[in-house]
This record gives structure tokens, C-alpha cells and sequence, in this order.
């Protein structure tokens, strides 16, 4: 068996990768990098991942990054836990990658404008460079909502990989003060995945790490 171990923060985008290997009842061991502290930035992590980011997952020694591999590299290695829906064609295999891409590069930046507008502009403009990034997220986020309308999870009634990757997203936005009064849909979403034991599990590591 492979060993395995994730580079994550609490409450980052690899909340996402650690809320399917608590699916997937994978053996792997968690090592909490510490943003806020620049620890993503030191020549030790670097050696991880030059990217300077998280998730990293280290696979016997070797380093997988960016969440939509990651998710399918899981996926893949622990099939039994239907990660991802079983698909005959080519085109629908990549049309759920673009799925997991459209979180990461159209959704993420959004959220990461919304919550650190700091990140992107001068105090003068952070006001600007927030409001901007909400009225694209509540255009994005209307997608999402539309499709969770008919069904509780993205892919109708198999939970997947993409549940938790909006689950993120929207519980991400929420400590930004972000409000779901108009997303009846991903209120919904949010708190069925509160009640999953793979996110409860997850949520009280990134607890603990906290501590």
C-alpha cells in the first residue's frame, strides 16, 4: 500500500483533498502547513512543492499537486469510494475534470478576492476589488444553485468529489460573511454535508491542528 501524507492548512482549499480521504477511509498522514506564518514560502516546503501552496500530496515520495488531480488521483486509487461517478465515455471523464476546474480556476480566485481583497490591491481599491468579486461569485454560484435545484448533491443523487469541493467554497465564503439568503439550493447543500462523517471527521482535525 501506498504511503501517503497531505500538506494542508485548516480551512484552505485542502479541506477538499481531506474530506475524501476521510471517504475514502484511506490511511494517510496529515502535515499542517501554517500559511499565516509563511511556512508555504521556506526552502523545506519548497523542496514539497515549489508552487508554494496547498494541498501537496506526497505519494512514496513523490508530489502530486493542484485539487483536481489530487481529487482524481484519489478517486481513482480508492474506487470503492465512489468519489467520482463511474462514466462509459472519454468525454464525460473530462467533462468531470471540468467540473473540478471550474471550483479551482473560475470559483477559487473569486473567493479569495471576496475574503483577502488585500491580496490583489491597495487599501484604497480592497472595497472595489470585493464588490467585484461578489457580483461574479453570486454569477457563478447561480449555476451551482440551478443545478443542486432537482437534486440533493451535483451529480443527482450520488454524492461525490464535487460536493466537497463546493462545500469548501461555500463554507470558505461564510467566514467572509458571505450569505446564502438568496442560495436556498447551496444552504441546503451545506448543511447535508455538515452531517456527512467524512466532513465531521475532517472538520475536528483541522480543529485539533488549530489547538
Amino acid at each position: 500500500m501506498s504511503s501517503i501524507t497531505l500538506f494542508a492548512m485548516p480551512g484552505s482549499c485542502s479541506r477538499v483533498s481531506l474530506i475524501l480521504l476521510e471517504e475514502a477511509k484511506a490511511e494517510y498522514d496529515v502535515h499542517w502547513v501554517n500559511l499565516m506564518k509563511g511556512e508555504h514560502k521556506t526552502a523545506n516546503f519548497k523542496q514539497i512543492n515549489p508552487k508554494s501552496k496547498v494541498p501537496a500530496l506526497s505519494i512514496d515520495g513523490e508530489v502530486l499537486t493542484e485539487n483536481p488531480m489530487i481529487i482524481k488521483y484519489i478517486s481513482e486509487h480508492f474506487p470503492d469510494a465512489n468519489l467520482l461517478p463511474n462514466v462509459d465515455s472519454g468525454l464525460a471523464e473530462y467533462q468531470q475534470i471540468s467540473d473540478l476546474c471550474f471550483c479551482s480556476s473560475t470559483i477559487h480566485p473569486l473567493v479569495t478576492r471576496f475574503c483577502i481583497p488585500g491580496f490583489f490591491a491597495d487599501e484604497s481599491c480592497t472595497t472595489s476589488v470585493k464588490q467585484k468579486a461578489l457580483a461574479a461569485l453570486l454569477e457563478n454560484l447561480a449555476w451551482v444553485e440551478q443545478k443542486l435545484a432537482n437534486s440533493a448533491w451535483w451529480y443527482g443523487d450520488q454524492w461525490s468529489a464535487m460536493d466537497a469541493y463546493i462545500f469548501w467554497i461555500i463554507s470558505r465564503l461564510q467566514r467572509c460573511d458571505f450569505s446564502l439568503s438568496t442560495l436556498p439550493n447551496l444552504a441546503r447543500h451545506t448543511e447535508a454535508m455538515l452531517k456527512r462523517d467524512a466532513v465531521v471527521s475532517a472538520l475536528e482535525k483541522e480543529k485539533l491542528a488549530n489547538q
